[in-house]
């Protein structure tokens, strides 16, 4: 299955979709990327979501 953006968004589906990808609860994807964002003084964190968000094609409408 190809890492696509999800549905299932708090914002714009990115942390869901990761989740989707690996197989995992999407609520433990997103607490692990907040406490990794915090962790690395938060700005990277941030930065790579809006790249992520670009790049990350949108999931099917279909589904």
């Amino acid at each position: 299955m190809p890492l696509k953006r999800s549905h299932n968004s708090m914002i714009a589906g990115v942390c869901a979709g990761i989740a989707e990808w690996l197989g995992w609860d999407p609520t433990v994807v997103r607490i692990a990327y907040v406490l990794i964002s915090i962790f690395s003084a938060a700005f990277p964190g941030i930065l790579v979501y809006i790249i992520l968000w670009i790049v990350m094609p949108p999931a099917d409408k279909g589904k």
